[in-house]
């Protein structure tokens, strides 16, 4: 009995509480460029793997500190975090640096994807070669992405 509780409630974690049209209710109005719901499932696959290698960059501060530092990555933000405040400043960053970056829907899925209980508004994905072919698939896809104007 215990264990199909153990079961359901992992299930239930691991699949998003709300679909993908119902999250963009939720966006930011600078939330561009925002990433399909495909590429979201490949970027949120990316990112499992690397927090497993700890290849995985969270939160506003440490985001911006390893980008001022010149580390490469792809830098995925969560499109419904608000206030914009708080992290308006990292796609401008990442701009400056050539460095690739889009938008999810849900800060709660990017948190999860981490390996973490917590939501985050920031994560940058590092190369690794344990996962190098994930990786340059999402880097494709996502520097195809048109930047907003």
């Amino acid at each position: 009995m215990a264990w199909e509780k153990s079961e359901a409630a992992a299930e239930a974690e691991a699949t998003p509480e709300l679909s993908y049209r119902e999250q963009l209710d939720f966006l930011n109005p600078i939330a561009q460029p925002l990433a399909s719901r495909k590429l979201t499932r490949k970027l949120l696959k990316c990112i499992r793997k690397a927090s497993k290698h700890k290849q995985v960059r969270r939160g506003v501060k440490e985001v911006q500190k390893f980008i001022n530092k010149g580390e490469k990555g792809i830098t995925v933000l969560a499109g419904d975090t608000l206030p914009v405040d708080v992290y308006c400043h990292i796609p401008i960053m990442c701009e400056d640096r050539s460095l690739p970056y889009a938008y999810v829907p849900s800060k709660t899925d990017l948190g999860a994807a981490a390996g973490s209980k917590r939501p985050t508004c920031v994560i940058m994905i590092k190369p690794h070669e344990e996962y190098q072919e994930t990786y340059d698939e999402c880097l494709e896809e996502v520097s195809a992405l048109p930047l907003p104007l």
